[in-house]
């Protein structure tokens, strides 16, 4: 599986100040703790595949001090949770005076398999530079040594690569600095006796809260960016625990002042320094601008939001009308990627039609509350994709949707369509009975994006059951492999799988895999 993001150079921006001003008055507290080192830990090493590679504690974190460390000597710290934050640790020399510097690496690691990968063996396409890697040289000792960068983590490898014959290199309290925008004290407990769901609800929460920085981060390893697709699930997911509207509010001003010269929306903003929008546009994620301005009205309405990001929702709409033919059939640009997941393995023709009807549901909606004069223009195209849809896109015989000019059946169309309710409920549910009958196991999707989807349109289509299961075997398996907090990526038939040819720069901490907590808190309490 692969996807390929764009390169536009050509693309100009526009920057409103005033809706970035506005972005920076929802700029978030960062709330910080300390962590301490809570166990020293060697690596299974019997294999690289991640179901093989664990742990094996070895002693408490504080015999670290104990430990005269050399040449070639390396020692491997578990901080017992997931930590995004600040890395210090104190270092001094034991023996004679330092007659040379101290050399000595450092290895952040989320899951222990990325222990187990040698970084100067990585040849993906995604840059290497994000490998949570430094080699550090230290003239004098001791010292309180703090790293200045952000990492993401729970384990912690030191190995040196000398001091000198004459002496040798102590540490010890090592902390982690974690920091978050979300505040843990005003989250609820999921209301079940069912312990899997409550460990599949927890690390959820846990997955969100170490994503909620300065913006909604799509993972704090790597991008760190604001992606919009992620943005939609994080929302949910946080007005379900920490309800932290704010947030909501700064990530949308950020995307609408910034759009490009004919008013689409970016993919994703960098938020780091600068604000920059990316060059990289999709079909979808623009359209799902609409939907977080409309899931946020929704949950708390906001009249100056609403009047401010209201027109720009409008021009993505407008952007997208041109794709729409007098049939009722969206067509899309090969130029204007329509994304619905990593996977290229499958038709999404008829995933952007139902995504498209998604979309204007909740436009329309919006309209409403300004009293938009476009609201029966929007009923009338609206009734003119359901209408393509039911009878050019559903085969009644077989009672799925197809996709494409081979007429593929794909798990992907199922979902969209019964999440965009283009049918009836008890057509719906029909429609997932017999997409578990003929397309279940999933095959050719690896991203807790896609699978939050499937899982959400069985819970819409009234197949709890069947949607708790299919929970339980896909994040529940994270969990059983040692899960603190979910994946980017992940397929349950191939643990060690990543799209960028290593697991060394997979992320496993992603926004976009936090929403069975929306989905538990939505469904079943």
């Amino acid at each position: 599986m692969s996807f390929k993001f764009q390169i536009n150079n050509d693309v100009t921006f526009n920057h409103n100040e005033k809706l970035l001003q506005k972005a920076d008055q929802y700029k978030p507290q960062i709330y910080r703790t300390e962590v301490d080192a809570k166990k020293l830990v060697s690596i299974i090493e019997d294999t690289t595949k991640l179901e093989k590679v664990g742990v094996k504690v070895v002693e408490n974190a504080d015999k670290l001090s104990q430990q005269q460390m050399a040449r070639n000597d390396s020692v491997i710290l578990d901080f017992g949770q997931h930590c995004v934050g600040k890395f210090s640790i104190h270092i001094e020399h034991v023996g004679s005076p330092m007659d040379a510097p101290l050399s000595f690496k450092i290895k952040f690691a989320e899951m222990p398999n990325e222990l187990v990968h040698n970084s100067n063996e990585y040849n993906g396409w995604l840059s290497k530079s994000w490998i949570q890697e430094e080699t550090i040289h230290l003239d004098r000792l001791p010292v309180n040594f703090n790293l200045p960068r952000r990492y993401s983590f729970r384990y912690v490898q030191i190995t040196i690569i000398d001091t000198s014959p004459k002496w040798h290199v102590k540490f010890s309290n090592a902390k982690a600095i974690v920091q978050s925008s979300a505040d843990s004290t005003i989250v609820s407990p999921l209301n079940t006796n069912d312990s899997k769901l409550k460990a599949i609800y927890n690390v959820g929460i846990t997955t969100l809260h170490d994503c909620m920085q300065d913006v909604f981060e799509d993972g704090p390893k790597r991008d760190r960016r604001l992606w919009l697709g992620d943005l939609r699930l994080q929302a949910l997911t946080n007005y379900a625990t920490f309800n932290n509207t704010s947030l909501v509010k700064r990530c949308l001003y950020l995307f609408g002042a910034m759009t490009s010269t004919d008013n689409r929306i970016s993919a994703n903003v960098f938020t780091d320094q600068e604000y920059v929008p990316d060059d990289t546009f999709m079909y979808d994620y623009s359209l799902f601008f609409i939907s977080v301005l409309d899931d946020l009205e929704r949950h708390e309405f906001d009249q100056t939001v609403l009047d401010d990001l209201y027109p720009i929702a409008k021009h993505q709409w407008q952007y997208m009308l041109p794709f729409i033919n007098t049939e009722g059939r969206v067509i899309p640009d090969e130029n204007y990627t329509v994304f619905v997941d990593w996977s290229n393995e499958f038709d999404k023709t008829t995933s952007a039609q139902a995504i498209t009807i998604y979309a204007l549901k909740q436009l329309i909606h919006l309209a409403k509350l300004v009293n938009d004069p476009s609201l029966t223009e929007y009923k009338t195209t609206l009734t003119l994709l359901e209408n393509y849809a039911k009878t050019k896109l559903y085969d009644a015989k077989q009672k799925l949707f197809v996709s494409g000019g081979n007429k593929e059946l794909n798990i992907s169309s199922q979902v969209w369509m019964v999440l965009a309710h283009v049918m009836n409920d008890d057509t719906n549910q029909q429609i997932m009975i017999n997409a578990i009958k003929k397309l279940f196991p999933v095959k050719g999707i690896a991203t807790p994006y896609m699978y939050h989807h499937i899982i959400q349109a069985l819970f819409e289509a009234n197949l709890k059951d069947e949607a708790i299961k299919l929970m339980k075997n896909y994040w529940g398996k994270m969990i059983d492999l040692g899960a603190d907090t979910y994946w980017e990526a992940f397929d349950p038939d191939n643990p060690n799988y990543s799209p960028y040819g290593s697991p060394i720069v997979n992320s496993y901490c992603h926004a976009w895999s936090c929403t069975p907590v929306y989905l538990l808190q939505k469904y079943l309490n």
